[in-house]
């Protein structure tokens, strides 16, 4: 950025003389980095869904498996096109990407604007699709735990078809996968994603080349590309078509990440790379498998790597195992994005976030998450054993967060845009019936797996839920023990609090500039002593991803511009770890009363401790619930860029 700025500064006519087609060339260059990035992290989910859904729809284990007829490979086909065409295509390509928060998009960033577009007319509507969304961030964590766990397997699986005696080998294959990617997560994807885009692109070839070779030897495939045979399908057999749908929804695993990683590739790099690559691939592969099972029923145990020659089946093994640690890598990261966010917003304790790159803000590591997962993951692969097992459960997940995301989109979209009533509930009413009646689908999975996702969502909200009511509490409670900010201020200046004036610069963290900060009123009086510059410091975390540097602070002296004591409110975007020091060297000497001395400064803390109290709060279990989730709150002076060597913590506790 300062090279971009000397260039084109007064006097530097250096970029005016860039001849055209170079500029050009390089913003192509940019975009094509971008879309290669893209295909390398965005897409690895459901560009893995090939490898496990027709195998899925058609597998004789199901409780209600598709009879392998010609008819029936016809109609589950274009019922696979046909959905890829109206959740990916139409629901998140062309609407929900739409619906960006300051270019960063997902269900966090749909919750946000949420927040910000109700009005009071609406806000008993508004703090209701909030819970919702919330309920679908929720999802989305048994989505990260199925994830990996799925697509793994589903990929070491393929070892069987080139050598069936290697049967007993894959759960402990895919274990020690798992194990050393959640091993190497604290290192950063920075190196390992530079060969990220250039893998599934070679991954998207191979997949879609199979495809058209299956093609090629069963045409009349093609004719499931009309729709008539996804609602004949549908209607003529809506016995097992029902049913089947549970499965279908395989084929669209992974949407949510077009939307969530929007932030980090723009809407067009996801939108040129899912066009003009990843569509393409994988509906040749689905209509490939079609075709394969067209000529060969009995290739239904495993169409995927069965479609591939002979020569190509351990390659592709390889390709597929690395392909699908890519889609594990993708979700993994997404679970550390959303609990970032989350705890921003006041969903959840401020966690231990390490950033894993310099150059790239949301490449962070959540310690506590990843061990979470990576134990969560491990069980279900030992506990299920195999990917058809593990597919009655992963729909449950993915319809939920869908449907939440589709019906919070048209509510943005009425609030926001201002759009038509009569166009909003012409789009909703249409995707909204076909993502309810895949809802309804996968709940006649229920006993045979669903379970596990709606029990891993109905768990992470109510977690979530418990600790926003809970902090709510907390803050009331701490307010009326930290007495309000101006009296206090107020005493210390007129001399009626007796101080010893010090050398030196304090800064208390506080939660705004209506109450003192305990720490503070501790230090005041017990200790009986005040630093020359004192900082009260608040910080606010905005329903946006990152606030500019020059909007990031401001400065009130308090009513007196000469006694020292200023109070100082930072913000943060949701996606954005707050730096303490940092942010307070923006100050200037003009907005602070004089230069501020950091290099000796002291950073004063109020550490409280929680205490289960009588009082009809909440439920027993939620205080219980809530007092526990406060342990694994991550160290306050780490989270904040504090230094350890001069930072104070002084205690209180409350009663909730």
């Amino acid at each position: 950025m300062a090279d971009r700025a000397r260039g084109n500064a007064p006097g530097d006519g250096s970029a005016a003389h860039v001849p055209e087609p170079h500029r050009s060339q390089a913003h192509d260059a940019v975009r094509l980095a971008l879309v290669i990035g893209a295909l390398g992290v965005v897409f690895g989910d459901i560009g893995t869904s090939p490898i496990y859904t027709l195998q899925t729809l058609f597998d004789p284990d199901d409780p209600h498996p598709v009879p392998v007829t010609t008819q029936n490979v016809y109609g589950v086909v274009s019922l696979v096109f046909w959905s890829v065409v109206v959740i990916v295509l139409v629901t998140y390509v062309l609407l929900a990407m739409r619906a960006d928060n300051d270019g960063e998009g997902g269900i966090m960033a749909l919750i946000t604007l949420v927040r910000r577009w109700n009005s009071q007319r609406s806000r008993r509507a508004a703090s209701v699709l909030a819970a919702l969304g919330i309920f679908g961030a929720s999802l989305f964590f048994g989505d990260s735990m199925i994830t990996p766990a799925i697509s793994v397997l589903s990929a070491v699986e393929g070892l069987k078809v080139v050598q069936p005696s290697l049967h007993s080998a894959v759960v402990p294959i895919t274990a020690v996968i798992i194990v050393l990617l959640f091993l190497v997560q604290r290192r950063g994807t920075a190196a390992v994603g530079r060969v990220f885009g250039p893998v599934m692109i070679a991954w998207f070839a191979a997949i879609g080349a199979c495809g058209v070779a299956g093609i090629a030897d069963h045409p009349a495939i093609l004719r499931a590309l009309s729709p008539t045979y996804a609602l004949g399908f549908l209607v003529g057999h809506i016995g097992i078509a029902f049913f089947a749908l549970a499965a279908v929804v395989l084929s669209v695993t992974g949407a949510e990440a077009l939307y969530a990683d929007m932030g980090h590739f723009g809407r067009r790099a996801i939108t040129r790379g899912w066009l003009f690559c990843v569509f393409p691939a994988c509906i040749l592969s689905y209509f490939g498998q079609g075709a394969l099972i067209l000529g060969d029923p009995h290739t239904i145990r495993s169409p995927f790597f069965l479609l591939a020659p002979d020569w190509g089946r351990l390659p592709m093994v390889v390709l597929a195992t690395a392909a699908t640690v890519i889609a594990s890598q993708a979700v993994i990261t997404g679970a550390y994005s959303v609990t970032s966010q989350a705890a921003q917003l006041g969903y959840l304790p401020r966690l231990r976030i390490a950033h894993t790159s310099e150059s790239t803000i949301g490449q962070i590591y959540v310690p506590w998450i990843n061990w979470l997962l990576m134990v969560s993951v491990l069980t279900l692969v030992f506990a299920f054993r195999s990917s058809t097992a593990l597919a009655f459960a992963f729909g449950m997940a993915v319809t939920g967060t869908i449907t939440i995301t589709t019906l919070l989109f048209f509510y943005v979209a009425r609030a926001k845009w201002g759009t038509p009533r009569w166009l909003i509930a012409a789009g909703a009413t249409v995707l909204l019936f076909v993502d309810l009646l895949f809802v309804a689908a996968n709940l006649t999975k229920l006993v045979h797996g669903a379970w596990l996702p709606l029990l891993i969502g109905v768990a992470t909200f109510t977690v979530m839920t418990t600790w926003q009511k809970g902090r709510e509490l907390v803050t009331a409670q701490r307010a009326r023990l930290e007495g309000p900010l101006p009296e206090f201020v107020d005493g210390l200046r007129s001399g009626r609090v007796s101080t010893v004036r010090i050398p030196g610069t304090a800064v208390f963290l506080n939660r705004g500039k209506q109450t003192a900060p305990l720490a503070m009123r501790a230090n005041v009086e017990h200790n009986h002593v005040r630093h020359d510059q004192v900082v009260i410091l608040s910080l606010e975390t905005e329903p946006v991803p990152r606030v500019p540097a020059d909007e990031r602070v401001d400065v009130d002296d308090l009513g007196y511009s000469d006694d020292g004591i200023i109070h100082v409110t930072a913000r943060f975007g949701y996606m954005e770890t707050p730096d303490v020091p940092g942010t307070l060297a923006l100050l200037g000497p003009d907005r602070a009363e004089g230069p501020l001395r950091l290099d000796q400064a002291s950073y004063f803390l109020s550490k409280i401790d929680l205490r289960r109290g009588t009082a009809p709060t909440m439920a027993p279990w939620r205080k219980r619930l809530f007092i526990a989730t406060s342990y694994i709150t991550a160290d306050a002076a780490e989270y904040f860029g504090l230094p350890r060597d001069r930072t104070v913590i002084m205690g209180s506790y409350i009663e909730v």
